[in-house]
């Protein structure tokens, strides 16, 4: 009897937004990133770091401001092993937390593998599915992936497109899979389509209320990844971390006008001294 082989298909999420909210050209993409990176100025902060919280829109906007949050981690030493993703759903409407039904997402840089463990451990959650539509349009999660790649390489993801759910669930999901070697990252760009100087006075509130632990202060209005940044506060205050705004800017000062721009914070979170 002869030997029977089985093809086991390598299913990929492929890149929606490319050549639309960032190059779709891998080394034109690649020279972007750098470029940016190499741009941004970050403070300095005290501690471990845990968690990031970056923008989503095209790098013609929010780029610089992503920036600063992911050359904090390109000059912290963290090892990371896997990335946890959290971003909203801008078009399915849904209850719960979603993963993709694949097996890797893909940007012009190359392939991130789903990590296998972390979605077994996620999957025993009642409020967590695996359900590709919120992800097939999506530009929250993807957007941060060639900032990741350039970083720290192919690393496996976990990303999940938040809907309708409590950030205590929310926490409770990512306290099982946020190991030492895991970076949580928060997509979410902050108030919309106000004049600069109205954006600037409620970013700096949104500001206030995330380096605060405050999730209690966080509305769609604030923020549009307000589910995902719930969870993170309620988690970091869980763990004892220490919040940090890293750069606070919107689109009036990176690119285009003033009468009418989107805010754009980048955080980080820390825990311990070093």
């Amino acid at each position: 009897m002869g030997i029977r082989c089985v093809t086991i298909q390598h299913a990929v999420r492929p890149p929606a937004v490319a050549g639309r909210f960032y190059p779709d050209d891998s080394g034109e993409l690649e020279g972007v990133v750098r470029r940016l990176l190499d741009a941004a100025a970050p403070p300095a902060v005290r501690g471990k770091l845990v968690g990031l919280v970056a923008p989503h829109a095209g790098y013609v906007y929010s780029g610089p401001v992503a920036a600063s949050a992911y050359a904090l981690l390109a000059s912290s030493g963290v090892e990371v092993r896997r990335v946890v993703l959290l971003g909203p759903s801008h078009f399915v409407a849904f209850e719960g937390l979603a993963l993709p039904e694949c097996d890797a997402l893909c940007t012009p840089l190359g392939e991130h593998p789903l990590d296998d463990d972390a979605v077994s451990s996620l999957m025993e959650s009642p409020f967590v599915r695996r359900w590709s539509l919120p992800h097939r349009d999506e530009h929250s999660l993807e957007v941060q992936l060639p900032f990741i790649h350039v970083v720290l390489g192919a690393v496996p993801v976990v990303p999940l497109v938040t809907g309708i759910v409590r950030a205590t669930d929310v926490a409770d999901a990512l306290d099982a899979i946020c190991t030492d070697a895991t970076l949580l990252v928060v997509s979410s760009d902050l108030s919309h389509y106000l004049t600069y100087d109205e954006a600037q006075a409620v970013d700096v509130r949104t500001a206030d209320a995330i380096q605060g632990l405050r999730p209690e202060e966080l509305g769609s209005d604030r923020a549009c990844g307000v589910v995902g940044l719930r969870g993170l506060l309620e988690l970091a205050g869980r763990r004892g971390l220490r919040g940090h705004c890293v750069d606070l800017r919107n689109s009036g000062d990176t690119y285009g006008p003033r009468n009418r721009v989107v805010g754009y914070g980048a955080f980080a979170f820390c825990g311990g001294d070093a």
